[in-house]
C-alpha cells in the first residue's frame, strides 16, 4: 500500500469511526429529518449539552455534519445525506447475519 493509499484509507476510517457510537448514529438520523440546534438534540438524546456537543464535534470533524448560525443559535445539519446509504447497508448486513445465525441455530435442534 502506498502512502497516498494509506492516507485515503485513514480518512475513510475516520468517517466510519465517527459513526461508531449509538448517540452519533441517532444524531445523524435526526439531522437527516431536519436541522436541529444543540438544545433540541440534547433533549432528544437525553444527555447533557457538553456530551452532545462533543458528539457533534466528532461528526463535524469527520465532515458529516456542518453548522449554520441563525441569530444567536447554531443549527446543525447533515452535510452528506449519502451516508444514510452506508447506514442502511450496515442494517442489511445485520439482518443477513441474524438470518444466517437463526438458520444455523434452527438446524442444530
Amino acid at each position: 500500500m502506498t502512502a497516498k493509499q494509506k492516507e485515503k484509507y485513514q480518512i475513510r476510517a475516520t468517517i466510519i469511526k465517527a459513526l461508531a457510537h449509538p448517540t452519533r448514529l441517532f444524531i445523524v438520523d435526526q439531522l437527516a429529518k431536519k436541522n436541529h440546534c444543540v438544545c433540541e438534540l440534547t433533549d432528544m438524546v437525553g444527555d447533557d449539552i457538553t456530551t452532545v456537543s462533543k458528539h457533534l464535534s466528532v461528526l463535524r470533524s469527520s465532515g458529516l455534519v456542518s453548522v449554520e448560525k441563525k441569530g444567536t443559535q447554531v443549527f446543525y445539519h447533515l452535510k452528506v445525506p449519502c451516508i444514510l446509504g452506508f447506514i442502511r447497508c450496515a442494517e442489511e448486513t445485520l439482518k443477513s447475519t441474524l438470518q444466517e445465525q437463526n438458520r444455523i441455530f434452527n438446524q442444530s435442534k
